[in-house]
């Protein structure tokens, strides 16, 4: 689940898998960004999910906003990074698998969606965001994404 769980189970000769997420943020007065809890642990986490046929990773990754979130929005084209984490199955096996980021400015949410009752859904204002993740490559993405937004909305 930790940094240091991916990095052993990867330096143990294990590849990661590939995933794709979407960072959902706003701005209101200021940048939220908008975690889910996991189905299996309840931590709070990004919506993200296995590569998907016939769809960009990018595509995937707003595929994956709209199932377990129920979010709409412009997706970015490129990843703003990526992080490492161990996925853990029902038989209590670690996957170890590298994520790629992609934000996502949200438009809106549906009414209802796929998962919607099997996940809380919040937003936090970015730095809290960043503190409520466990993965810590993940929240310093968070906390680098929302700097580089906010210069860039100071800029005008």
């Amino acid at each position: 689940m930790t940094d240091l769980h991916a990095r052993s189970a990867i330096e143990s000769g294990a590849r990661p898998r590939a995933q794709y997420a979407a960072l959902p943020w706003r701005r209101g007065e200021n940048l939220e960004v908008l975690l889910i809890t996991s189905r299996e642990t309840g931590r709070w986490v990004i919506p993200k999910g296995w590569p998907m046929r016939g769809r960009s990773p990018a595509a995937a990754a707003a595929a994956e906003a709209r199932q377990e979130a129920g979010l709409v929005g412009e997706i970015a084209k490129t990843p703003i990074g990526s992080y490492l984490y161990v996925k853990f199955g029902k038989t209590g096996r670690g996957t170890p698998c590298k994520v790629k980021v992609f934000p996502l400015k949200v438009t809106g949410q549906h009414e209802s969606w796929r998962e919607m009752g099997e996940r809380t859904a919040h937003w936090f204002p970015a730095d809290e965001a960043a503190g409520a993740v466990q993965e810590r490559q993940l929240a310093r993405l968070i906390r680098k994404f929302a700097k580089r937004e906010t210069k860039a909305a100071a800029k005008g």
